[in-house]
């Protein structure tokens, strides 16, 4: 499985199964409704597109630790790009992954606002695609 886990307790996976039945497992109906960021946490409110809520409070409402949202801007590399340094003794040119800022500064301080929807997205991206291969890897231990 991939190494990024987010780690959710059985009640919220539970309740994310039963929106991905709601969707008929359309993953691409799940959206992001809201979201608030502080030091601790990501909160992230999903909704069925076709469905909208009028209150966020009808809304999946998903925690994510925030050193997790970090690991995962850092393995999508969000916070870095491809580019040329100069190597500091030899003063040869080489190709390098230069890191912008460090993953949640990056997220508050430099990242622009579809960076930062980017980033949410690969959360949903990953809890979805975990949420899968669990259930896969529970099916195959029936097989």
């Amino acid at each position: 499985m991939n190494q990024k886990m987010i780690r959710i307790n059985q009640k919220l996976k539970d309740k994310l199964r039963w929106l991905v039945i709601s969707v008929d497992y359309d993953y691409s109906r799940i959206c992001i409704a809201d979201h608030d960021m502080n030091s601790e946490t990501l909160t992230l409110w999903l909704e069925d597109k076709q469905d909208f809520k009028n209150s966020l409070d009808d809304c999946l409402q998903l925690e994510i630790p925030a050193k997790q949202f970090a690991k995962i801007i850092k393995e999508d590399n969000l916070n870095s790009f491809i580019g040329s340094k100069m190597h500091p003794s030899k003063k040869y040119v080489y190709r390098a992954r230069i890191e912008i800022n460090e993953a949640l500064a990056w997220y508050n301080n430099d990242a622009t606002i579809a960076e930062q929807g980017w980033a949410r997205e690969a959360v949903l991206k990953q809890l979805l695609t975990q949420l899968i291969e669990t259930e896969a890897h529970g099916i195959e231990e029936w097989i």
